[in-house]
């Protein structure tokens, strides 16, 4: 890839995005444009041999001032959060399609080379995610459409955005559907935290507390698969530049568990055991998904590869240190 393209990422200042901008940086990117909502100094991760902008995306004016003289545009910009975020925030949610619609426009009106856009596993219908022993989704199980509330709707008309740029104005886009994304540095507290990095906190905090116990939000015989941060960034790149994922495509692990035995991994790199208390009236999403890797694999020859145990133990660790250093 040509290091003169510049290269747009828009939520550069979140966890995924900081991730993206690290890769692309390793391997000798420097005409890069990084754009967040978030002051500078709120950012996951900033880097200073690059041009960081703090811009309110949903706004248009802001969307054309990032994209101009942009080639590559990543659009991983979205006003979200785990399950307990998206299910009391649905409008918020809504609101992201600002954002993405604003990009588009403004990637069309700068002539930009290729547009990706993060789409999300909660595009899927929730007819199909009912029981925990859930049949891993495949891309058509978008349709007929039932989407997650909010969150997942926005998604799913966002992928159609890209699509119908693409048919109407040539714009080359790109679309993953990305399945429960997790690492080190990222939110790990605060109410938009994912599973992985609330589950490791609720561990290091009972450990470190003696107060051997943890709140599970549900039953725990809910079922996901979990994707290191690693895997995404490739996968993401993949896709981008890839001449024949021309559809939504799902980029996730296939390495489907309980959230009782996430908690069972985190638990056994902590070295304790606790007593689990579950709360039935929390948000716990869906109670099966799982990714069907068979279209990534066919036109790839890749998928997501990392084992949840080595992830989820470097996730750990990241967030043990964040949590004593500030004590």
């Amino acid at each position: 890839m040509s290091t003169q393209k510049k290269i747009v990422v828009c939520g550069a200042g979140g966890f995924i995005g900081g991730h993206l901008v690290a890769d692309l940086l390793r391997q000798g990117q420097t005409n890069i444009r990084a754009v967040d909502i978030k002051p500078l100094g709120e950012w996951f991760q900033k880097f200073d041999k690059i041009e960081n902008l703090s811009l309110d995306l949903g706004e248009k004016a802001a969307c054309e001032k990032a994209l101009e003289g942009g080639s590559l545009v990543y659009n991983l910009a979205a006003d979200m959060g785990g399950m307990g975020f998206i299910e009391n925030n649905k409008a918020l949610c809504m609101l992201t399609v600002l954002i993405n619609t604003h990009l588009l426009m403004a990637a069309k009106k700068h002539g930009v080379e290729r547009f990706f856009y993060s789409s999300s596993a909660c595009v899927y219908a929730a007819d199909k995610q009912v029981n925990p022993d859930v049949t891993a989704l495949k891309e058509a199980d978008a349709y007929p459409a039932m989407a997650e509330d909010g969150y997942g709707w926005e998604k799913l008309f966002s992928e159609r955005m890209c699509r119908h740029f693409t048919e109407d104005f040539g714009l080359l886009t790109r679309v993953a559907r990305y399945h429960n994304v997790y690492g080190p540095i990222g939110t790990y507290e605060g109410g938009r935290e994912k599973a992985p990095a609330a589950i490791c906190r609720k561990v290091i905090t009972a450990k470190l507390s003696g107060k051997h116990e943890i709140e599970i939000w549900g039953d725990g015989h809910q079922t996901r698969s979990f994707q290191y941060i690693d895997d995404c960034v490739m996968g993401t790149q993949k896709i981008m530049h890839s001449a024949n994922v021309t559809m939504p495509i799902n980029l996730g692990s296939s390495e489907m568990v309980t959230i009782n035995q996430l908690v069972d991994l985190a638990e056994e790199i902590a070295g304790v055991k606790l007593k689990r208390n579950y709360n039935l009236k929390a948000p716990k999403g869906v109670n099966g998904r799982n990714s069907d890797n068979t279209l990534i694999q066919k036109l790839l020859g890749w998928e997501p590869s990392i084992s949840l145990k080595s992830g989820l133990e470097k996730t750990y660790r990241w967030i043990y240190d964040d949590i004593t250093a500030k004590k």
